[in-house]
């Protein structure tokens, strides 16, 4: 996967993308301490180095809900949306609806300062409550 994507393959990259598949929507220090657990002496650096390489090269997704640090998945170029508990903070994926895309088209491209932009990739974020927190009654100020 590494070579595929013109990427050196490195023990902290074959980790951080093992990390990642294991642990979707982790954030960087839960991906450290995970990669931590094959590799005890890697460098909170090389974790992130790992992840921006990762990142640029298509392998991974970074994502970082308003409000939230950033967060990172494998689950890349099928522009799935997320759901996001306003409580707790889980995130959980939706596929995006199937069909044409109409979050893709923006309306009016070239009156509303797009610009001329050719829209590939849309970032939808769903809020509301995860089935945990409803039942335990939390709210949104919890």
């Amino acid at each position: 996967m590494l070579r595929g994507a013109a990427l050196r393959v490195t023990r902290p990259r074959l980790a951080v993308l093992n990390a990642v598949h294991a642990h979707p929507h982790a954030d960087t220090e839960s991906i450290i301490g995970a990669v931590r657990g094959d590799l005890p002496n890697v460098s909170h650096q090389a974790v992130y180095d790992s992840l921006h390489a990762l990142t640029a090269a298509g392998l991974v997704r970074r994502l970082q809900p308003s409000g939230s640090v950033a967060r990172y998945e494998a689950r890349v170029g099928d522009n799935h949306h997320h759901l996001v508990c306003r409580s707790c903070g889980l995130i959980a994926d939706v596929d995006r609806a199937v069909g044409e895309a109409p979050c893709l088209s923006a309306s009016h491209p070239t009156t509303s300062g797009h610009g001329g932009f050719a829209v590939d990739e849309a970032e939808v974020v769903y809020r509301g409550l995860c089935p945990d927190c409803t039942t335990r009654g939390n709210s949104r100020n919890s």
